[in-house]
């Protein structure tokens, strides 16, 4: 597993550290994960339904994702969560700790990226340091410049909130 630190300081990545309990939910994040700037942010590892193909999706905290809509907005077919083995596999995390960065981890690109387009206005983006016991805030530029600097291309999705139509 990447030193994520190292990696956001040998690509001039700015950030701040929020520490915390560890959190699996955006419940628990909601209670334990101190106030302060950025997106929170709801990070999904997929698969399809042969296990071919892997997807990170990030969304804001506050949308409950359809995996039926979102299966036909990424070009798949059905879409599961992926196991806890295939997250170690091909992001190096475990349960509770996806996270957008984890891309260092993935140096043959085999899990797609995708991001809410609510998150890419301007405004930083809260992300998992490869563990759930921290935050980072990163300026959304940052974060595209990590993104690129790992060779992974991003698509941006609108994903709707609760209750709203595609």
């Amino acid at each position: 597993m990447a030193d994520i630190y190292a990696v956001l300081d040998a690509n001039r990545i700015p950030y701040e550290r929020l520490d915390h309990p560890p959190v699996y939910t955006v419940e628990e994040a909601d209670r334990l994960v101190p106030p302060g700037p950025g997106h929170r942010t709801k990070n999904l590892f997929l698969r399809d339904d042969k296990g071919r193909r892997h997807f990170l999706v990030t969304v804001a905290h506050d949308k409950q994702v359809d995996l039926r809509r979102l299966a036909t907005t990424l070009g798949s077919s059905k879409l599961s969560f992926g196991s806890s083995e295939r997250l170690k596999k091909y992001l190096g995390l475990e349960p509770g700790a996806v996270t957008l960065l984890a891309v260092v981890n993935d140096p043959s690109r085999q899990v797609e990226v995708f991001i809410d387009r609510d998150l890419w206005d301007g405004q930083p983006i809260r992300c998992h340091p490869l563990v759930n016991t921290a935050t980072l805030v990163i300026p959304r530029d940052g974060v595209e410049r990590l993104l690129q600097a790992s060779g992974h291309t991003y698509r941006l999705i609108d994903v709707p909130k609760k209750g709203t139509a595609a």
